[in-house]
């Protein structure tokens, strides 16, 4: 199953769960009715004076109050977690290790994740350790742009390179296809449901205390009681709908869990690594379990189960570790590994290769080589294909481009003012004038540390080859996501004037700002809903930058469009004016664009390739070009390959 239909499941499977809590609350509405007519007839109007109410009149209150709450408390939770899966990190006591790893294995972590992140064309996410002996990882966030990748202590202690790779390759599987975003909507619904057991808690607990002062006041004594039985009611009712919702929240997980397994082993190309991380799961004395106190909030999120739980067959949010080995090695003999924690920081540091052998590994993989020439459009095609499911020749490109980086901008990277000081450097003119005229405008808004941070890099970015622009940026994302809001919007604006600089703004240059501005601001999940043939003006404008942006010659650039709109399901178009398809129409394009069903957006992307390789080739700066086009439209799409 490849990435558009697993967004299209994952669609699918989001409407099928709108329906169960749909279901889920109805029964709570009847359930709650039910219960507190029984309790108001047998406390109303003798015991307490209280004019007597229609059933009718009793049940729609109690639906109102039911639907009130469960609304209220999932909004609120959905509210918590809009500001990303950054809120799951800390509420389970992670710490943020990308901008100072702490100790080569939290530096292998970083270097892992940001290789897959290369590999797959995204952005690369925020880390963040848990000072757990439990061996788990997670992906939180609703969002790639937002999303967050937490590991424990005791996974980095006890995997190697290859298991950690496994876990983290499970992990952005998650991303990839729309389970994280599913998994968050649970906890918000979840919640809401749940708030209604605690209401009726506190309504217990409250009228407890009362009854115990009042114990000599006859007169209040029913009424006391009659609040104690709705809360009594509200706390059975609320557990009992969290207890089913476990359940559904249980099946929904269980086979994703499976096919993210089946990812990382497709992503690595060695079932090795995720087997053995899941084997020494087995054989740890901590297992999965973690002991953060939210830990059973967001257990349907973890690589392992990550709480225990009864009635292991139901309400498991995982398959049985033996079940998920065997699908990966069905020879498995069924032992598990005894695994024990010690100096892996020594045993790290015994392994680490001295640079000049890394170099030389990387040359002799044959990736140092890989940014040169032209690509051939069978290497666009087998990217597009790969969208969402890189696989092991990408990991070999991301190493090398990190390789091929030079060390004075991957540790800028990693700091919040340089990265800053990166991003404009990228934005920079190859004319000396022109990028004069663009610092005069500049410097003046910039503080010192800035400056000096432009000036350290400047050099460096204006030789860096147009392949490496995008995982530098792309490198970057976390320590510009530090910023304060003030500091972003400050980033943005100097950027946006930099750009402007010359009264002409390109593709690559607007394509660069919307990634920046997409992962800083985390833009809210897009439910497709358009088909094709609805959108043919937003193809048109989107083809038509494309074409002028590869063609300077107008009638190549007429050719190049109307080849790719002969892709299209469309009538015939018209390729549109530099005045027209400008990048303000682009915005409002894209944003349409975006709100393709998923398996509608494969035909657009192959369009955008047919424009783009219409000469027979397409050059390193065309295939980033085309890459930065295909993230602003949520299509990740990997590197190009000789």
């Amino acid at each position: 199953m490849n990435f558009f239909e697993q967004q299209d499941r994952a669609r699918r499977n989001s409407g099928r769960l709108v329906i169960l809590m749909i279901l889920a609350v109805i029964g709570l509405i009847a359930l709650t009715s039910i219960a507190l007519v029984l309790v108001w007839q047998f406390f109303g109007g003798t015991s307490t004076g209280a004019a007597p109410i229609n059933r009718w009149e009793l049940i729609g209150m109690v639906s109102v109050l039911v639907i009130s709450v469960v609304l209220i408390g999932s909004f609120y939770k959905q509210v918590q977690l809009s500001r990303g899966g950054k809120v799951v990190a800390q509420r389970l006591g992670g710490r943020l290790i990308n901008l100072e790893p702490q100790g080569l294995a939290e530096r292998r972590l970083l270097n892992v994740v940001e290789e897959m992140a290369l590999a797959s064309g995204t952005a690369v996410p925020p880390v963040y350790v848990l000072e757990d002996d439990a061996i788990n990882a997670f992906a939180a966030g609703l969002t790639p742009q937002d999303a967050v990748i937490g590991i424990t202590r005791g996974a980095l202690a006890t995997l190697s390179r290859e298991e950690l790779q496994g876990v983290i390759a499970h992990e952005f599987s998650h991303i990839f296809h729309g389970d994280m975003r599913l998994n968050t909507r649970l906890v918000s619904v979840l919640h809401g449901i749940l708030l209604l057991g605690l209401i009726g808690g506190f309504l217990l607990r409250s009228m407890s205390r009362t009854r115990v002062r009042s114990s000599n006041n006859r007169n209040g004594g029913g009424a006391i009681a009659a609040v104690m039985g709705i809360g009594l009611t509200l706390f059975v009712v609320g557990y009992a709908g969290t207890f089913f919702g476990n359940l559904i929240k249980a099946a929904v997980s269980r086979q994703r869990e499976f096919l993210a397994d089946a990812s990382a082993v497709q992503f690595t190309r060695n079932p090795g690594g995720i087997a053995g991380a899941l084997k020494k799961i087995g054989g740890h004395v901590a297992g999965s379990k973690l002991q953060a106190a939210n830990a059973a909030e967001f257990s349907h999120m973890y690589f392992g189960e990550g709480v225990s739980v009864a009635m292991d067959g139901l309400m498991a949010t995982h398959p049985p570790l033996g079940d998920r080995i065997r699908r990966i090695e069905p020879r498995w003999d069924g032992s598990f590994p005894a695994v024990m924690i010690e100096d892996s920081e020594g045993a790290l540091r015994a392994q680490q290769p001295l640079p000049d052998a890394a170099a030389a590994w990387a040359e002799q993989a044959g990736v140092l080589g890989m940014a040169a020439g032209s690509f051939g459009s069978g290497a666009a095609e087998q990217a597009i294909a790969a969208i969402g499911t890189p696989g092991q020749a990408h990991l070999q490109h991301a190493r090398g481009a990190l390789q091929r980086l030079p060390q004075t901008l991957r540790d800028a990277a990693h700091s919040c003012v340089e990265a800053q000081a990166l991003m404009f450097g990228l934005l920079l003119d190859a004319d000396e004038q022109a990028r004069q005229h663009q610092l005069s405008l500049l410097r003046p808004q910039l503080d010192l540390a800035l400056n000096t941070a432009l000036d350290q890099h400047i050099s460096a970015l204006l030789e860096l080859p147009a392949d490496l622009r995008l995982p530098l940026l792309e490198l970057s994302i976390p320590a510009l996501k530090q910023l304060e809001n003030a500091e972003q919007l400050a980033l943005r604006r100097n950027l946006a004037a930099l750009i402007l600089a010359d009264r002409h703004v390109s593709l690559m240059e607007w394509s660069l700002l919307r990634i920046i501005e997409r992962n800083l601001s985390g833009p809210r999940p897009i439910d497709g809903r358009h088909h094709l043939v609805e959108l043919a003006h937003e193809s048109q404008v989107l083809l038509s930058a494309l074409a002028h942006a590869g063609h300077a010659d107008p009638s190549e650039a007429a050719a190049a469009f109307a080849a790719a709109c002969a892709t299209l399901p469309f009538a015939e178009l018209q390729l549109l004016g530099t005045e027209v398809a400008d990048l303000k129409a682009m915005d409002e394009a894209i944003k349409r664009l975006n709100r393709l069903w998923p398996l509608q957006k494969p035909q657009l992307l192959k369009a955008m390739l047919v424009c783009v390789a219409h000469d027979g080739r397409i050059e390193p700066a065309e295939a980033e070009l085309m890459r930065a086009v295909a993230d602003s439209l949520d299509c990740p799409m990997p590197p190009l390959l000789h």
